[in-house]
């Protein structure tokens, strides 16, 4: 079950060599860090991105409430941002 509206996630794991299928859309914002607008909740994100980082890997996935901000990050994120607004 999915948690029926899109919602807006940060997520950051610590193992940036290691590819991970977010299967949403998403844009990566540095190495290992993403904006991911997704339907499913909070927890099944984490856990999807979890079961593909090594045991011993940091792992955040936080709701983003708006539209934050940001500097420094990879080309392209403000607009793909702007364009799920």
């Amino acid at each position: 079950m999915s948690g029926d509206a899109m919602r807006l996630y940060l997520v950051w794991h610590g193992a940036p060599e290691t590819e991970v299928t977010l299967g949403d859309d998403s844009h990566a914002l540095q190495a290992g860090m993403f904006m991911v607008r997704s339907e499913r909740t909070l927890s099944r994100l984490y856990h999807a991105v979890k079961r593909q980082l090594p045991g011993d890997a940091a792992l955040i996935v936080s709701p983003v409430e708006g539209a934050p901000k940001f500097k420094g990050m990879a080309e392209g994120a403000l607009k793909w941002l702007r364009a799920g607004a």
